[in-house]
């Protein structure tokens, strides 16, 4: 799947991820739609997701939103991105809170764009979803 020359802001999940280069996302073969749309090819457990469905009892749409940002359950969702995967979903909140979510989808298209073949690098796998080039670092 080749980089688009804009991510969509539906592409931007509540809890801080983007859903454009989430793995499910980038390797079904019908293409989830973000996790701010319709549950409709979705994976099982982002239809399930207890973070999605906070947001809408909550009247938000993002965590960051919140007035109980961070809670507990983003805090064990960011310790989890940052172990396995070096990202962090609370700097990706805090960065659309303070610059806006098109600056923000602006610098991850550059972030997660193969250089090689303009394919999306899975954020999951770090791997190109053209090319399968690996890419070893997320910074």
């Amino acid at each position: 799947m080749k980089m688009p020359n804009r991510i969509d802001n539906s592409m931007f999940a509540p809890c801080g991820m983007n859903c454009k280069v989430c793995y499910k996302h980038l390797k079904s073969k019908k293409s989830c739609k973000g996790c701010l749309c319709s549950d409709e090819d979705k994976p099982e457990h982002c239809k399930k997701c207890s973070i999605k469905d906070c947001v809408k009892v909550k009247s938000v749409t993002y965590c960051f939103e919140c007035e109980a940002f961070p809670c507990k359950q983003i805090k064990n969702l960011e310790k989890s991105y940052m172990k396995r995967y070096g990202v962090s979903l609370l700097k990706n909140s805090m960065t659309i809170k303070a610059e806006g979510l098109e600056a923000f989808m602006l610098k991850e298209k550059e972030l997660w764009t193969c250089k090689a073949c303009n394919g999306i690098i899975s954020l999951h796998d770090s791997e190109c979803s053209d090319c399968h080039v690996k890419r070893f670092s997320n910074a």
